[in-house]
């Protein structure tokens, strides 16, 4: 059977406002999930996310609640235009810890894709593997921006 969700949580060294930012900012987006970044931050609004030598991917921004939520579909599957039975839905979720940020992922909808449960399942794996080295490059971006010039 072919997984539903995948959820991965990290603990980031970072007030709630920055790590906002480092993920609906296509400036910050560009800098530890894809290459570039095309975002239309409100309810239905565009999102592309583009990785130099594997294409693009469409999407679309599903809610957006400043500073704790923000929600989007993109195409896993096939067709470009974002669909019930092509795409997943991804969540951040971010909640202050202190002086850092608990942010948590969550990508579902990989039962629902067409096709069959093979691809799905090479989708949720694939997926899976690159929350953690996204989240782990995302950390990454951080600690270089929020270092002090003595740490550099």
């Amino acid at each position: 059977m072919v997984p539903e969700r995948i959820e991965r949580e990290i603990l980031i060294d970072a007030s709630v406002d920055v790590v906002w930012a480092v993920v609906t900012e296509p400036e910050h987006m560009s800098g530890w999930f894809s290459d570039s970044v095309d975002l239309d931050l409100r309810r239905g609004g565009k999102a592309v996310l583009h990785w130099d030598g594997h294409g693009s991917v469409q999407g679309r921004v599903e809610r957006v609640e400043p500073p704790h939520f923000f929600s989007f579909r993109w195409v896993v599957g096939h067709g470009q235009d974002v669909g019930e039975d092509n795409s997943t839905l991804v969540e951040f979720r971010l909640r202050a810890e202190g002086d850092s940020t608990r942010l948590t992922v969550v990508e579902s909808g990989f039962r629902d894709l067409a096709g069959p449960d093979a691809e799905k399942k090479r989708h949720f794996d694939d997926h899976g593997r690159g929350w953690e080295l996204e989240l782990g490059d995302l950390d990454e971006y951080l600690a270089q921006r929020t270092r002090t010039p003595a740490d550099r």
